[in-house]
């Protein structure tokens, strides 16, 4: 079973920025890709940014510009980096792993717990 760990959010005031990391554990990293979403209270839950089976990047509209996603060296770690953060950045990010290359099942997904971010104006 594979778990995710996020650290890194807290406060900020808006115009600063954060790094968020997530590491995970207990599945193959090789198969997966990792991503990052977020949800406020009230609010659908977003897509913010993730990597492709391809190893490209892709980011929500809302945080082009001002989002960076990036792994480590093993492809079990990635970061989030945010700059120019906005009061509507605030809600709970959760680091997301999902089996990308699969065609014949449905697949396999692991979340982690989520890690607060807010944003004071």
């Amino acid at each position: 079973q594979g778990q995710l760990v996020e650290s890194g959010g807290g406060s900020v005031q808006a115009g600063g920025s954060l790094r968020l990391s997530c590491v995970g554990t207990g599945y193959d990293f090789r198969k997966f890709c990792m991503g990052w979403f977020r949800q406020a209270p009230g609010k659908e839950r977003e897509a913010v940014a993730g990597f492709r089976s391809d190893s490209s990047t892709t980011y929500g509209d809302s945080v082009k510009g001002r989002a960076t996603i990036s792994r480590g060296d093993l492809l079990n770690t990635i970061y989030l980096e945010m700059n120019n953060l906005k009061p509507e950045d605030t809600g709970r990010y959760y680091c997301v792993a999902h089996e990308c290359t699969v065609v014949d099942r449905p697949p396999r997904m692991y979340t982690g717990q989520g890690i607060q971010v807010t944003v004071s104006s």
